[in-house]
């Protein structure tokens, strides 16, 4: 496939380093023609010199071939821009932009445009780091407004059907984590020792939900 990736900072130079390891074409495209030393010297994609929103620009990176487009550079304008001529014009079909403000990414979502909620992603990261204990963030969309978290269980539940988490925690569990592999539940499926659970719940009650998993089940639950 043919990756074409606009920006190449930090992001977008290891990406594409990453993409082209993996056997895969790419081209890069930034304004600043300095920026493509971040891909050394190995690095066999093109260099593209330009706006990545640019029809000339995006032709001469190939996108007419292009299974692929990121938008990674450090305007949140720019790269939604790029992303939508590349899915509109050129129908790019696996697209998606960058976007530091996280109230803005749920509005280009609504437009079909896949977004990644940089400072959101990346407090989330900082915060599982600082607070190892409690309810882990592990994704989260792009509005902000629902997450899935790996959450601590109380061994009193051992036993005890998922669906019974799901109605005394207010969650979806999304997967278990047993024995070291991914398990779907199915129904009648029980937490058994040592299961890593992940469960899908509004931002806002996290916090209640891993109140509740962590404790003993009440009577009757």
């Amino acid at each position: 496939m043919h990756f074409v990736i606009m920006g190449c900072g930090r992001v977008g130079s290891s990406l594409a380093l990453t993409v082209e390891q993996r056997g895969h074409s790419v081209a890069v495209v930034d304004q600043n023609a300095d920026a493509f030393r971040r891909l050394g010297p190995t690095f066999a994609g093109r260099r593209v010199t330009g706006v990545g929103f640019d029809h000339d620009t995006l032709v001469e990176a190939g996108i007419h071939e292009a299974g692929a487009f990121a938008a990674v550079s450090s305007g949140d304008n720019s790269n939604i821009l790029a992303a939508r001529v590349a899915r509109e014009k050129f129908d790019v079909e696996n697209v998606v932009a960058r976007i530091y403000d996280p109230g803005r990414a749920e509005v280009y979502e609504r437009l079909g445009i896949p977004t990644i909620a940089t400072v959101r992603w990346t407090a989330d990261q900082v915060l599982r780091r600082l607070v190892p204990e409690g309810a882990v963030s592990e994704f989260r969309d792009a509005s902000g407004r629902v997450v899935l978290v790996e959450t601590p269980v109380h061994d009193a539940w051992v036993g005890r059907p998922l669906s019974a988490l799901e109605a005394a925690a207010g969650v979806r569990v999304a997967y278990v984590t047993r024995l070291g592999q991914g398990v779907v539940p199915v129904r009648g499926m029980a937490y058994q020792e040592d299961d890593i659970v992940h469960v899908v719940v509004a931002d806002e009650r996290v916090a209640a939900a891993a109140a509740v998993l962590a404790a003993a089940p009440e009577e009757g639950a």
